[in-house]
């Protein structure tokens, strides 16, 4: 059976039955056409199918404008991108998105494609990381309410803003995911979480201008699992309190990684003078390799990027039950740990366990400082901890 859009070159047609019932749409056109009418008409026949279904973008290069691809839909779909979809290269501002899947249960992202967000002349114009009052660029893939999905061999590319944005998702797995984007893009998050319940990232490579992974208000049971990360800002849970209302974080838990040359390690970073009064808990950073790794551990609740917020109130977002254990190799600064909590709300339970992190600079050795914290230490310490003066550095 088949089905035809009048979309130019484009057509659209139902190759197969991948079961009894199930079918798979693919879109045809030649290399550097246009195919967003197309994918969105392509997806939505497969969304009204009662029985899954399978749109696929095949291989070679292909334009895509904005799309939102929504649901609910009547059974699962799978999405398989085999080729690279491109972005519209302009700056763009004032606007959010460029690909969302959203509302959908039962989803799968696939194929060994890449996304393309065409992102170099909107960075010459993103202002975001300096003011709140800045003009939005385009989150490259937004995941908006999405349930039991499986994200896995996808890439992308030169992100305008964040690379990945998942939002109130439940039961995700993220595999083999490829993030690439200059160290000096700003803002170009790779996966941003927040507001989920039970998302596993694995086996990943992302390298960009900004965190690797960051972690927002509302996010519990975060998995991540032999992921690589550099260049870029780290692995961060927050920033959280710059916003009102915002929701509980727990359940974070990083293993088994591998930072390198980023300009910050593990993270947990929080606004003073904050616009919430939440807890952030049970969040542990577990066998993770640092390779000339600027701050490499660090609790930072006096986040205050460009000065955006008053450094003289105290951060009220609460810490509980932290642990940095198995840290191990070579800071790019003296300041191998910092843990700088809120003098309203000292942290709570934090476990520090073998810890081995060296530093060759001239003006080392490295340095383990604290401040409104008493930490349970486990194993041995390098450097010793608690044993330096505090010092402030600039945020990032």
């Amino acid at each position: 059976m088949g089905a035809y859009f009048g979309v130019s070159t484009i057509f659209i047609i139902c190759l197969l039955r991948i079961s009894a019932n199930a079918e798979v749409f693919t879109i045809g056109s030649s290399s550097g056409s246009d195919i967003t009418q197309a994918l969105l008409k392509a997806f939505t026949a497969a969304c009204q199918s009662p029985s899954p279904s399978k749109v696929v973008i095949p291989k070679g290069e292909f334009k895509l404008g904005e799309i939102e691809m929504r649901g609910p839909c009547k059974a699962p779909i799978e999405v398989t991108i085999q080729g690279t979809v491109k972005a519209n290269g302009n700056a763009i501002q004032g606007k959010d998105k460029w690909v969302v899947f959203g509302n959908i249960n039962g989803f799968k992202l696939n194929g060994g494609g890449a996304f393309d967000g065409e992102g170099n002349a909107s960075w010459r114009v993103n202002n975001c990381h300096k003011t709140f009052q800045c003009k939005k660029l385009p989150i490259s893939i937004r995941f908006d309410f999405v349930l039991n999905s499986e994200i896995k061999d996808i890439s992308s590319i030169d992100a305008k803003n964040f690379h990945i944005n998942v939002l109130g998702a439940k039961n995700m797995t993220m595999n083999n995911i490829k993030i690439i984007a200059p160290e000096d893009s700003p803002n170009t998050d790779g996966i941003h979480l927040g507001r989920s319940d039970g998302v596993k990232i694995l086996n990943s490579f992302i390298s960009t201008g900004d965190d690797c992974i960051s972690v927002g208000d509302g996010m519990k049971n975060l998995h991540v699992e032999k992921v690589t990360c550099g260049p870029g800002h780290g692995i961060s849970v927050g920033s959280l309190g710059r916003y009102g209302h915002e929701q509980d974080v727990s359940g974070i838990r990083i293993i088994n990684c591998t930072l390198q040359q980023t300009d910050n390690g593990l993270r947990i970073k929080t606004w003073p003078s904050a616009a919430c009064s939440t807890t952030a808990s049970d969040i542990h950073f577990q066998d993770i390799i640092v390779k000339n790794v600027s701050n490499p551990i660090l609790i930072d609740q006096e986040y205050c990027p460009w000065n955006q917020c008053n450094k003289q109130k105290p951060s009220t977002i609460k810490l509980v039950n932290i642990s940095f254990k198995n840290i191990r190799g070579t800071s790019g600064n003296k300041d191998a740990v910092k843990l700088l909590c809120s003098k309203g709300y000292p942290c709570q339970n934090v476990e520090i366990g073998n810890v081995d992190i060296k530093y060759t600079g001239a003006d080392g050795p490295a340095t383990f400082q604290c401040s409104n914290v008493s930490p349970k230490l486990l194993g041995t310490q390098n450097p010793k901890a608690c044993s330096a003066p505090v010092t402030k550095g600039p945020n990032m």
